[in-house]
């Protein structure tokens, strides 16, 4: 039987996506690489619901958004960021090192702060250079529901607006262009399902032009870079990771071709699925109901349960590959990765393993879980 990948992050990858990555070796600085880029950044434009220009970078996600930072903030700088998880911390944690300062809007892991607090950040602060904003928060299984409003604060204020989309674009709602996003960023192996290595930025005018006329003392990273080689060639500046473009350029039209409303409902029944089953297991989610992930399936441990030997069981006996807890939440909570290619084979292979795994560990389980799931998931294939 074959692994299952249901962590957040890389997720199971289409057999259609890993042949693509079988192509003859081309060189980067031909007609043949200048094709497949442009269909990959028009590609990626669609996706992201954007007209902005794109830089595909060779890294993973962490890559691009250090990128995003280094490129856009200098000493001093004031940045308002909210901070509920790990990578929210990580984000605020390297501005701060990069030299900004980040005025942090905390609330409790699980929870998302009331926006009201950013008005009062932005009052309380009349020179702030951008808002960044972790959309999804992967090691607590939130997501930020009210990115339009805090594009309309940044647009108000006349604020950058960066928004972190690595563990969820292509799974949920992110219009670019329509919430007026100057800088996004996501990477290839979540909602995407594609294998990691690939990381799409998406650049407003207005953040393109400061760029250029700040360039930032990096090299790999610098984007001015990118932007000139694009303009005049097609090309990027550095050997790209080809069979990985090949691959990235694939999982997109698999994307385009299923669609974004569809690929997004297809999302949301199949994290209330989850929630639906694990819920009638006797685990409660870890983030509270308006914050909850549709991508990132976080849930508190029952009391009579161990991580480590419930996990090694579901990834040794059934091969179910599900993600621990980061930091304070290491033992108290799992996550389930539902994004990408996920459907209700997985949904129900993966709780129909939990359930298999808590008999095993002679855990009451309620026999109707699988049904209540189920429910959930009409019209999904």
């Amino acid at each position: 039987m074959e692994n299952l990948v249901m962590l957040p992050g890389p997720t199971n990858v289409p057999d259609r996506v890993m042949n693509a990555m079988l192509t003859r070796m081309i060189n980067h600085r031909s007609d043949d690489f200048r094709a497949l880029y442009k269909s990959i950044v028009e590609k990626t434009q669609r996706v992201f619901q954007t007209a902005n220009d794109i830089v595909v970078l060779s890294s993973s996600g962490t890559g691009a958004v250090e990128a995003s930072v280094v490129n856009l903030i200098r000493r001093n700088d004031k940045v308002v960021i909210p901070v509920n998880g790990e990578f929210g911390t990580r984000l605020a944690d390297l501005i701060d090192s990069w030299g900004g300062q980040t005025i942090r809007v905390n609330s409790p892991y699980g929870q998302n702060p009331d926006y009201s607090e950013f008005e009062e950040a932005f009052d309380r602060n009349k020179d702030i250079k951008a808002l960044y904003a972790v959309y999804n928060e992967t090691s607590t299984g939130t997501t930020l529901r009210y990115l339009d409003r805090l594009s309309q604060l940044c647009s108000e204020r006349g604020a950058f607006f960066v928004v972190d989309a690595v563990s969820i674009l292509g799974g949920d709602e992110l219009p670019v262009d329509k919430w007026n996003v100057d800088i996004c960023v996501t990477t290839s192996q979540k909602a995407l399902a594609a294998p990691p290595g690939v990381s799409p930025i998406s650049i407003s005018s207005r953040a393109m032009k400061y760029m250029q006329q700040n360039p930032p003392p990096t090299q790999y990273f610098n984007l001015k870079r990118y932007f000139k080689y694009f303009e005049e060639n097609f090309e990027t500046p550095f050997t790209p990771a080809l069979p990985l473009f090949n691959a990235y350029n694939e999982a997109l039209a698999i994307v385009l071709e299923e669609g974004l409303d569809k690929r997004i409902e297809r999302h949301k029944a199949c994290a209330a699925a989850f929630y639906a089953g694990l819920s009638a297991m006797g685990f409660s989610a870890f983030a509270r109901e308006n914050a909850r992930s549709n991508l990132v399936i976080a849930v508190n441990y029952r009391q009579d349960m161990n991580d480590k030997t419930f996990r090694d069981l579901l990834s040794q006996q059934f091969r179910v590959l599900v993600a621990g807890g980061f930091g304070n939440l290491k033992g108290k909570v799992f996550r389930i990765g539902s994004m990408g290619e996920v459907n209700k084979y997985h949904v129900m292979r993966t709780l129909s393993s939990i359930a298999s795994v808590m008999n095993i560990l002679g855990l009451e389980v309620n026999s109707e879980a699988n049904s209540i799931a189920l429910k959930r998931l009409k019209g999904i294939v």
